[in-house]
């Protein structure tokens, strides 16, 4: 009896301090749940950071987003390596930057057989996988054993709806969804990819005061780069409610997870691919272009809710997170050596603010994107974002970086913002606005993101800041380096060679030239610029 007591009370003090060591120390790792999540990856098609209502944007109503922020974890420094659709996504999907992945690294390529996917592993691994509407694209995904690649998943496009706006996609995202829930196997977890086609161009003018609601008072400001009036404010507020679209299906999909009792154990990662479709912003290389929303929620999962954290993380962190959380060891995924880190110790440590101090910086970059210039061309980009600052190398400062002004300025979409800077650029008093979105750069460029977030003031020249420049262009190219970027050892041409998967744009500016009528549908008749 007597030894019985003495046992009892040993155990009652060995758990009086093991509770005590838990409440005294907060760096305790959670362990994620034994049960493998779901993953419900949901990603807008060109949306900028700022313009969520978790971070504080008041001319865009976001619920959904900002709901898996205040009940998860809003991310303040997520960026993508590369602005643009297809090589963003290839860097999700794969891990890898965009100057690993080859040919992956141009928009519309052939997407380069080597390179398996996050998606593709999990599907081997018990995973129920699909996706809905833009998956990765645009491109040519391949086949492996005469089969078409799945990327992403299997597709889930059986049912459409009426949208608010003739230019929104009749996907009906949630239909679909519930489609893709009902397809899987009972106990079997699942990753799904919901890729919206909001808010992408093109939109139906005024749809934001007219159909939205919205009023032009409700724009404070716009952006330096951008002329100041009804015009372009009418066109951010038909963004916003293309982007209050995305967010809508996604109440609807957290709903639909809620009432099937699937929400708690389900990883919900809400972003986007790349900046606006304006200019300056989509498929450029500066703070609003890769600097993305991105919040996180998984009930089951992530230690004290509702944490704001400013790590530098970088897209090509979800691949090797969501292989973590699967179970899936990287060596026996396949896939070739992921480069990103994986973000369960943001999820698991339970502090706001910076978790990880040596996640304090992130590269970006870009090669092709659309087409334009003579032989196909890109313009090719690298750069740094640390301590506050932007430091960019631009490599051909003899292209046009938004694309020739004779074929249409290609990688920038048609829309009335990018009219308005180019009819005024013959005023004097607006030449400056063209200037800041279509005109050739220099060799260096460095930014206050902290003081300067439009990227206004370029004091890549300024002795101030020299010392800071060559320290981030040293860790830059040593970093490239060591990633095998083909453009560090002389071989950046390679990139410029791989050919455009699109054949009906291939050759673009050689064949416009000539006088054959090419198809642009993306831009307006009247970027062409006639001299």
């Amino acid at each position: 009896m007597a030894k019985n007591a003495r046992l009892l009370i040993g155990l009652l003090v060995s758990s009086l301090i093991f509770a005590t060591l838990v409440s005294c120390n907060s760096n305790i790792k959670r362990k994620p749940s034994p049960k493998r999540p779901n993953i419900l990856f949901c990603i807008a098609d060109d949306a900028s950071f700022p313009h969520m209502g978790a971070y504080g944007c008041s001319w865009v109503k976001t619920p959904a987003f900002d709901r898996v922020a205040k009940e998860g974890i809003l991310f303040k420094n997520a960026y993508t390596p590369n602005a643009k659709c297809a090589p963003s996504r290839a860097c999700i999907i794969t891990g890898r930057n965009s100057w690993q992945l080859e040919e992956a690294a141009n928009h519309w390529c052939y997407f380069p057989q080597k390179f398996k996917t996050y998606a593709e592993t999990l599907g081997e691994n018990g995973y129920h996988v699909g996706y809905t509407a833009k998956g990765w694209a645009p491109g040519v995904p391949g086949e492996i054993n005469g089969k078409k690649r799945q990327l992403v998943g299997r597709p889930y496009n059986k049912y459409n709806t009426t949208p608010p706006t003739n230019k929104m996609s009749i996907n009906d995202y949630t239909a679909n969804f519930v489609d893709f829930l009902d397809s899987k196997p009972q106990g079997e977890p699942f990753c799904f990819w919901y890729g919206s086609r909001e808010p992408h161009r093109a939109y139906e003018y005024r749809s934001g005061i007219e159909k939205g609601g919205k009023s032009i008072a409700e724009i404070d400001s716009v952006y330096s780069f951008f002329p100041n009036n009804d015009t372009v404010k009418t066109d951010l507020l038909d963004y916003a409610y293309e982007i209050e679209y995305f967010d809508k299906h996604l109440q609807n999909m957290l709903k639909v997870l809620e009432e099937r009792g699937e929400l708690n154990n389900t990883l919900v990662v809400v972003t986007a691919d790349n900046g606006m479709p304006f200019p300056r912003i989509k498929g450029q290389e500066y703070e609003l272009s890769n600097h993305l929303p991105l919040a996180i929620m998984w009930k089951d999962g992530i230690k004290n809710p509702g944490r704001v954290v400013d790590d530098l993380v970088s897209f090509i962190d979800f691949a090797p997170t969501f292989l973590e959380l699967a179970g899936v060891t990287r060596e026996a995924s396949g896939m070739q050596p992921i480069q990103g880190k994986s973000l369960t110790d943001i999820l698991f440590a339970g502090e706001p603010g910076v978790v990880d101090s040596a996640r304090d910086h992130v590269l970006i970059g870009k090669e092709r994107h659309d087409v334009g210039r003579p032989h196909d061309q890109g313009y090719p980009i690298r750069g740094i974002v640390k301590g506050g600052f932007l430091y960019v190398k631009n490599f051909k400062t003899d292209r046009w970086p938004a694309g020739n002004p004779e074929t249409g300025y290609l990688n920038c979409d048609g829309s009335p913002t990018k009219t308005v800077i180019l009819n005024g650029r013959n005023n004097p008093a607006t030449h400056h606005l063209w200037e800041l979105s279509f005109d050739k750069r220099p060799e260096e460029e460095l930014y206050n993101i902290k003081t300067d977030r439009e990227c206004m003031n370029n004091i890549a020249n300024d002795p101030e800041y020299s010392s800071l420049k060559e320290q981030l262009k040293t860790q830059l190219f040593k970093e490239l380096k060591e990633q095998g970027d083909p453009r560090m050892f002389g071989h950046g041409h390679i990139f410029d060679e791989y050919e455009y998967a699109d054949k009906t744009g291939r050759h673009f500016y050689e064949r416009y030239m000539r006088g054959e009528k090419m198809n642009a549908g993306w831009v307006n008749p009247s970027d062409f610029e006639k001299r």
